[in-house]
């Protein structure tokens, strides 16, 4: 016989993890799994001095860590697997987790976040937090007045390298091809900008840090007409190649847009009554730690008066 849940709240995160508080704190129990990254892409994050309550800024995995033992303190279980199959056709809905097991949920909270696509060069990893980003908005003035890179050739590596010259005294953009993904009013205004530069047909390699620490020196790249390799030595590389959202499992059950981030109907609700979505899962837009949040606090309250009303 299968377990039951008046909520379950798929993924960790800003959003899984304040969902789970205000769940918690409505005595609703509930039951978060925390998934394969648990806490969420801060968890690779240094610094985060963006998020409100606390002016001297806070260590990525550190906020992520409070919001766990904040959500436990009420009464949250965590669960450090994933839900891999998902039945919404009927309530409750049928849910099966990384170790085999079944489980009934009245309500769900989907919360599994969106990844970064990274180049899987070499030095990536290891730099991640350390020079290298995948995020303007959140680690851009942490580059004041220096050379940075952006890799990518769409509207999102326009848009931070644009975002990104209101700090850094250069931005150059490599990119793969010689012509541009971007869409015309984006890439005209990223050419306008006379602290962007462009460096086409050419691929990062290698992103290199410093021989006494690990802080990125630069990265090796590489010409792919002429072959030719060089190290461009910056202070700060941002990879601006998309984001995926984390919604292979809700294919077929609940409503993607084109580029597969759940549609909601301007708050959380999904197309299925009882399932909501939360956090970056659903927004290709904010991707902030603190709009996360949010919406994981709307999602617990619209899962909470769902209860009440059936």
């Amino acid at each position: 016989m299968s377990q039951s849940r008046k909520i379950v709240i798929i993924g960790s995160g800003a959003a899984g993890y304040t969902a789970a508080i205000y769940a918690a704190r409505a005595d609703l129990q509930p039951l978060l799994y925390a998934g394969l990254q648990p806490g969420g892409q801060l968890t690779i994050t240094t610094d985060v001095e963006n998020f409100p309550g606390f002016p001297e800024g806070v260590m990525g995995p550190d906020l992520m860590e409070r919001m766990r033992q904040q959500a436990e303190r009420f009464g949250t279980e965590i669960h450090p697997g994933r839900i891999n199959k998902v039945d919404f056709s009927k309530r409750p809905f049928a849910l099966e987790d990384s170790d085999g097991k079944s489980l009934e949920a009245d309500t769900v909270v989907v919360a599994t976040g969106a990844t970064a696509q990274l180049l899987g060069a070499k030095g990536e990893d290891h730099l991640m937090g350390y020079g290298v980003s995948a995020c303007a908005t959140c680690d851009a003035a942490f580059f004041r007045d220096v050379h940075v890179g952006v890799v990518g050739g769409g509207d999102s590596a326009m848009e931070e390298s644009d975002y990104l010259t209101k700090f850094a005294s250069k931005v150059t953009v490599i990119h793969r091809r010689e012509e541009f993904r971007a869409s015309k009013i984006m890439l005209k205004r990223a050419q306008e900008n006379p602290k962007i530069e462009f460096v086409t047909d050419t691929v990062v390699d290698e992103m290199v840090s410093l021989d006494d620490k690990r802080r990125l020196r630069g990265a090796r790249v590489r010409n792919l007409k002429t072959g030719e390799e060089s190290l461009m030595e910056l202070d700060g590389l941002f990879v601006a190649i998309g984001h995926k959202p984390n919604t292979e499992v809700f294919a077929g059950q609940l409503d993607l847009d084109e580029k597969g981030y759940l549609k909601v109907d301007g708050a959380t609700r999904t197309n299925v009554p009882g399932v909501f979505a939360a956090g970056d899962v659903a927004d290709p837009i904010y991707r902030q730690a603190i709009s996360a949040a949010g919406t994981g606090c709307m999602a617990a309250l619209d899962a909470e008066r769902f209860l009440a009303g059936h």
